[in-house]
């Protein structure tokens, strides 16, 4: 590959500087600064390394770019529109403007040819670690001796902000440990953030850390030199048997007065400044100025990526001849389709046979019938596989010499998460576990799991005060109404055995957005599939599980998870009273709360007075019970003691349920409390 450079490539540098330049001071809000000091590495890398078709964003083998330094979009903006993407210029002037294709921060739903969506820092780092696994798991799966049909590499940009987060630390440990030899990172080390310099709080030895995870440590020490950068890039191509960080000495807001100061990271550069950058750098006083013969170069990548694809599809029509079975595969994989007979294995539990069944062992059994069915279902938890029950079987693990489906993320929770988007960004279905209260570890990448629409499964176990001795530091309060306030994302906490397993076959079907399970770590008696009208209520979100007698309610006892048997059991004594009471079992709010008025009014009459029953804050229920409901909630942290025993000194007990319900209907059983 050709490294030498000349004026030509220089003007196309400076032409990525100008349009982020010009789009900050347009929008009068952004971040020009870095944008100016990588221009010359982005350059070098999208124009002699990057393997991309402009015109189809979305071709399966291209080498994948990251920018996790996300609040410098309007690089990645102006290399979209000069090569050739369906970027037009008018939407970088509208940069950050409503409705436009250029957010200030990069969103992959929306803009062709963003991959993933990145600004929180360090997310994107995480996310180019999965897309990298990705790449090397699919490759393993189907390549063949003269056909490696997935053959691409994974490359990002970084800032000293990525580098600070816990998350991209995480992440970076695992891809070292994993050996991810096609991801390669420039960083953007211009030892500048916000507050000034990283001197103030970021002093460590990066390339001697990264060294330390098992990286291939590169240096350059001028970020401008491009021959320099493409030197890099050459070597770091060369290692495939460890990850490359490329630290790349920058300086922020290159060329502007402003050069080398937090001054250049957050704002426009201003009018004078914007008129003496131009100066230095012998540029036109013409907004988004675009060299003729800059875009006619930038813009060959459309017939080289062209030609590129065109090799492998004729590729992929070998492949298909030589192995259809595999090719087959891999055509369900690109389309995103679901295997013919998935459900087949689904497991269908009684209590006559299974008797008390924890809603965690429940989901093991149910994964572990399906993975024949799913090759690209893979996963595991942050160190607690036997204890979420995410282990397959029958499956190896992923290690540095050999590629298994049970992946050992350690015990790092929030770089799971990402990782875990980046696998699903490059066509994976990642499962990934943990405890319910070490959600809030997980947090920032599951909103982004939302955000991105992106088919997540995030699976966390011993949900409540149930899983006792371990006590308030391990009981989840508050997690649920957390998980269940992030839009796009779907929760349910099934009530048993067998709505667990209808809960993973929605899962499994849902591809628009991450699905999360809460799953108990005690047992939990079975419903029947011949009683109750589990398989049909739970992709609704809410039904009714157990009718008053008669079929007329005086009052409604609406549950979830473990507390379902709870009320099932006050509906009996409450029975003995003359009081009828409709069980009604609510696995997801999200898919209730979607259903049709109708629909819902027929579950939860508004005339008929309902007592809400979770071990969790009460706060997410008001809006079922209206104003002449109660609630029986966890408005407090739990307490350390056997399971059943923090359930009753917390309130949880069918005598109290009994008591609330009663209130409601104006026996004189009520009592104040």
């Amino acid at each position: 590959m050709p490294t030498s450079f000349g004026d030509l490539d220089q003007r196309v540098v400076n032409t990525i500087r100008f349009l982020a330049v010009d789009a900050v001071e347009q929008a009068n809000s952004g971040h020009p600064g870095m944008p100016m000091g990588a221009a010359p590495m982005a350059y070098v890398l999208w124009d002699r390394f990057l393997h991309h078709h402009p015109e189809n964003p979305h071709w399966f083998n291209r080498d994948r770019f990251v920018l996790s330094a996300g609040h410098g979009s309007m690089l990645l903006y102006a290399l979209l529109h000069l090569y050739g993407y369906a970027l037009p210029l008018d939407e970088l002037k509208r940069f950050r403007q409503l409705g436009s294709l250029t957010p200030g921060h990069p969103e992959s739903h929306l803009t062709p040819g963003v991959e993933t969506t990145t600004g929180p820092l360090g997310q994107g780092f995480a996310n180019a670690v999965g897309m990298a696994l990705a790449e090397q798991y699919l490759a393993h799966f189907f390549n063949r001796e003269g056909f490696d049909l997935v053959d691409h590499y994974t490359y990002g940009i970084c800032s000293d902000g990525d580098l600070m987060e816990g998350v991209s630390q995480e992440a970076a440990s695992l891809a070292g440990h994993l050996k991810l030899g096609k991801l390669i990172f420039l960083y953007d080390d211009n030892k500048i953030s916000i507050e000034g310099s990283t001197d103030l709080a970021f002093t460590e030895n990066v390339p001697q850390r990264f060294e330390a995870y098992g990286w291939q440590v590169l240096s350059v020490k001028a970020g401008n030199d491009l021959n320099a950068i493409a030197t890099a890039l050459e070597a770091a191509r060369a290692d495939t048997t460890r990850p490359t960080l490329i630290a790349v000495r920058t300086n922020i807001g290159y060329g502007s007065p402003r050069q080398d100061t937090e001054k250049a990271h957050g704002e426009p550069l201003g009018a004078e400044n914007v008129e003496k950058t131009r100066a230095f750098l012998n540029w036109p006083a013409e907004r988004f100025h675009i060299p003729p013969e800059v875009q006619a170069h930038t813009r060959e990548a459309i017939a080289q990526g062209a030609t590129s694809e065109a090799t492998w599809n004729n590729l992929l029509d070998n492949y298909r001849t030589t192995h259809p079975a595999l090719a087959a595969q891999f055509d369900q994989l690109v389309a995103g389709n679901l295997p013919d007979g998935w459900t087949d294995d689904l497991p269908v539990f009684t209590s006559e046979a299974s008797g008390k069944v924890a809603t965690r062992n429940a989901s093991g059994t149910v994964l572990n019938a399906i993975a024949n069915h799913f090759p690209f279902l893979i996963g595991g938890s942050a160190d607690l596989a036997g204890s979420t029950k995410t282990l397959l079987k029958s499956e190896a693990s992923y290690m540095p010499d050999h590629v298994g489906r049970n992946l050992h993320f350690g015990v790092r929770e929030h770089g799971m998460a990402g990782i875990a988007n980046g696998m699903t960004l490059s066509g994976l279905r990642p499962y990934v576990a943990t405890f319910l209260v070490f959600s809030d570890y997980c947090r920032p990448s599951v909103r982004l799991s939302a955000l991105m629409e992106q088919p997540v499964i995030y699976i966390f176990t011993h949900d409540s005060i149930g899983l006792g001795e371990d006590g308030p530091t391990h009981q989840p309060v508050s997690q649920l109404l957390s998980l269940r306030s992030i839009p796009g994302l779907t929760v349910f906490r099934p009530a048993d055995a067998n709505e667990t397993a209808a809960a993973w076959r929605y899962t499994l079907a849902h591809t628009d957005g991450p699905v999360a399970l809460a799953l108990t770590r005690q047992g939990l008696p079975t419903l029947d599939l011949d009683r109750y009208p589990v398989a049909e209520g739970v992709p609704k979100g809410g039904y009714v599980l157990a009718e008053a007698e008669g079929g007329t309610p005086d009052v409604v006892l609406l549950a979830t998870g473990s507390e379902v048997a709870l009320v099932m059991d006050a509906q009996a004594q409450l029975q003995t009273k003359g009081i009828a009471a409709r069980v009604v079992s609510m696995p997801s709010c999200e898919l209730f709360d979607a259903q049709p008025n109708t629909y819902r009014h027929s579950v939860l009459p508004p005339e008929v007075p309902t007592l809400a029953v979770e071990a969790g804050l009460s706060l997410g229920w008001y809006k079922y019970v209206g104003a002449q409901g109660d609630i029986l909630g966890l408005d407090r942290f739990g307490v350390s003691a056997p399971g059943a025993e923090a359930f009753e000194a917390l309130g949880f007990t069918v005598d109290h349920v009994v008591e609330k319900a009663t209130a409601l209907v104006g026996s004189p059983l009520h009592t104040a409390e």
